[in-house]
């Protein structure tokens, strides 16, 4: 099975439509698909729901499609770094499902694995918890969180074989594993593409079963959402 495409939007083809299910990888703006998410704003699909840690910020990751309005919710963890998103919540024009940050990653990756809910302490007494089922174990109250099963993930992963096998570095790895894992469709923009055999064992950080297309992008712009720098000594 060919898993390479030549570019982000071939690789988008035919499987991305309106009104569907879609987790994006990534931490803040470290790790995000930047060349998928351009694809996906250029495809014209709308009516998305995105499960994604953040909503990016303005002009730049998912807030690129927060102002083409093409996505009508949010299921996240953090939205505090997108002036648009903030607008378009409080104007009731984007719906918002928060989910804390360690239940979000646990509702992907039971959805890989396989496992269509869990219980958790964590927002117990609160929103978190309306609406959702309770029961009690061992004498504390748990809820009840449904697993997520997109019907596509848009991965960034530092490197592929042309099996799929990824390799991540530094902080993308954190959502990319879960969100690659959970997807129907796996599709996986990396910045190497190396031949099947050229990764060590241990250089696989997912394996090539989850990954359905991968499309190489070698200069990402790597955007940092706020850069700070230490004043010199005596300047």
């Amino acid at each position: 099975m060919k898993k390479l495409y030549p570019s982000a939007a071939e690789a988008l083809k035919g499987v991305v439509k309106d009104g569907q299910l879609m987790a994006v990888g990534g931490f803040g703006l470290c790790g995000i698909p930047e060349a998928l998410i351009d694809a996906l704003r250029d495809s014209g699909v709308q009516n998305l729901s995105v499960v994604s840690n953040n909503a990016g910020v303005d002009g730049f990751g998912l807030g690129k499609l927060l102002e083409t309005r093409q996505i009508k919710k949010m299921i996240a963890s953090y939205v505090g770094e997108n002036k648009e998103f903030e607008r378009q919540y409080l104007a009731g024009e984007l719906a918002l499902e928060f989910t804390p940050q360690g239940t979000l990653a646990e509702r992907l990756r039971a959805g890989g694995a396989g496992i269509p809910a869990f219980f958790t302490k964590t927002g117990v007494g609160t929103i978190i918890a309306e609406g959702k089922e309770l029961r009690e174990f061992d004498g504390e109250t748990y809820v009840m969180e449904r697993s997520l099963l997109p019907d596509v993930s848009l991965v960034k992963a530092w490197r592929a074989d042309t099996s799929g096998n990824l390799q991540f570095r530094f902080t993308a790895r954190n959502f990319n594993p879960a969100v690659a894992m959970a997807g129907k469709i796996c599709i996986v923009e990396v910045e190497e593409v190396v031949e099947l055999g050229a990764m060590e064992p241990d250089q696989v950080h997912l394996p090539g079963i989850y990954v359905h297309r991968i499309v190489c992008n070698p200069t990402p712009e790597k955007r940092i959402e706020k850069r700070t720098i230490t004043e010199k000594a005596g300047a």
